[in-house]
């Protein structure tokens, strides 16, 4: 009953239009003032412990670095070199772009940043290249998605805090413990490797059927001159990943050095930046992380909530005794976080399910790393669908497109990305299979 009371008032508030954050505070602060007996003094001490978190500084970091490397040139430069590699293939411009979005999405750990930033460039080169603007725009808005899967992410490090404080118990009864953000790193490296490999395939059969334009051929000296300019972005992803897995500093550690990194490559190395560019961006960085930031505080209130009410619990309970197992439990959840897709943007989804759907999970045998992979995989499939898929409004802003139009022009890509989800559901190694092997499980 409680639950229902509890998600009824947070619907029924966000129906209103009101933000997911404010709605989550208040819902949190409507539930304990009238129909429990917890202190409301308690709700001050959760509001400051529950981001007392270390890995929570990750998160400014990573988006100061992406807003350095998105103002600084180093997009331009990891599109040519793409380009240079695949732009004689079939749909060699629309190639380009999904491997430059992998590239930039390996050192922004922003969907939006890599859309803007590979869209901006390559959306208006492919339609002056004779390509329609619907693939191009299809191709940009997908690949960008890559941004939270392909580590560092955003959305990976708001699942570890999120799970951070959650009591689990495996089938046996043994305590789980919730996945770490270096761990979720690396488990997204071959998923999100795979998926651009399987976008890039879509795009190139579109382009192949359509006989779209390609390329000449770049030379071996053309080639090396573009991974000379692009490779001090490139030394980022061996930088933070690298430095990460050898153990010369933590996640929230390697955010601080990406930030600091991004900064001197962009105004010093590149100089495609001046100094009075770097208020505004450091502005722009803290709006943007004063926002996320606020949802976290809001959802830490109501994963509390949750606890004290024990519905995590009683959930597990119930599904123990309804004889529902993993396989069923899986489709549930992408069901459910699909269909939340469509009215939430990922950080408020993730900050919401995954410290209920975690000790479910746990006590079906279901490793946290999978479950975390799984819910950044469906978080990409939402932000490339409307009404709310993020992706959509930056590349129609880019492409000057209407939703619907751009929706329509994203269907092949949306599939695939679609397929590639039920892969990753039910075939657990592809999550958990390098940092098993690299010791980290």
């Amino acid at each position: 009953m409680n639950a229902a009371i509890i998600f009824g008032l947070l619907i029924a508030l966000m129906l209103t239009g009101m933000p997911i954050s404010i709605a989550l505070g208040l819902t949190v602060l409507s539930f304990l003032f009238f129909l429990t007996t917890v202190p409301i003094e308690s709700v001050a001490l959760k509001l400051f412990t529950g981001i007392e978190s270390f890995e929570i500084m990750a998160i400014p970091f990573f988006i100061l670095a992406g807003n350095f490397l998105t103002h600084g040139g180093v997009a331009r430069r990891m599109i040519n070199f793409a380009a240079s590699m695949v732009g004689h293939w079939y749909g060699g411009l629309g190639l380009a772009a999904v491997m430059a979005c992998a590239l930039f999405a390996a050192i922004s750990g922003s969907s939006p940043a890599t859309v803007v930033a590979i869209g901006s460039i390559l959306i208006p080169a492919m339609v002056q290249a004779g390509y329609p603007k619907r693939f191009g725009a299809g191709v940009i808005a997908t690949s960008g998605a890559l941004g939270i899967l392909i580590p560092p992410s955003i959305v990976m490090v708001l699942y570890a805090v999120s799970t951070g404080g959650s009591v689990a118990m495996d089938p046996e009864g043994k305590r789980v413990l919730s996945a770490s953000v270096g761990q979720l790193f690396m488990a997204g490296v071959i998923p999100g490797l795979m998926l651009a490999f399987l976008l890039g395939l879509t795009t190139f059969y579109r382009a192949w059927k359509n006989d779209y334009p390609r390329m000449p051929r770049a030379d071996w000296v053309a080639r090396f001159k573009a991974f000379r300019e692009s490779v001090w972005g490139l030394l980022l992803i061996v930088l933070v990943l690298g430095g990460i897995y050898a153990g010369f500093f933590t996640p929230t550690e390697a955010a601080a050095v990406s930030a600091v990194y991004a900064f001197v490559i962009a105004v010093f190395v590149y100089r495609d930046m001046k100094l009075s560019d770097v208020p505004k961006v450091l502005l722009s960085s803290a709006n943007m992380s004063a926002m996320i930031l606020y949802i976290i505080t809001n959802a830490v209130l109501f994963s509390f909530l949750m606890t004290s009410e024990q519905i995590p619990q009683t959930m597990t309970a119930w599904l123990k005794s309804s004889g529902i197992g993993w396989v069923e439990f899986l489709m549930i959840v992408n069901i459910i976080l699909l269909v939340a897709g469509n009215v939430m943007e990922p950080s408020s989804i993730v900050l919401i399910t995954a410290p209920i759907l975690f000790p479910i999970a746990a006590s079906l045998g279901i490793h946290p790393v999978h479950l975390g992979i799984l819910m950044t995989v469906n978080m990409e499939v939402g932000l490339c669908h409307p009404p709310v898929g993020l992706n959509l409004y930056v590349a129609s802003g880019i492409a000057r497109m209407g939703i619907t139009e751009l929706t329509i022009a994203t269907w092949p890509w949306l599939m695939t990305m679609l397929g590639f989800l039920i892969l990753v559901t039910y075939v657990p190694e592809l999550s958990l299979w390098l940092p098993r092997m690299l010791g980290m499980l």
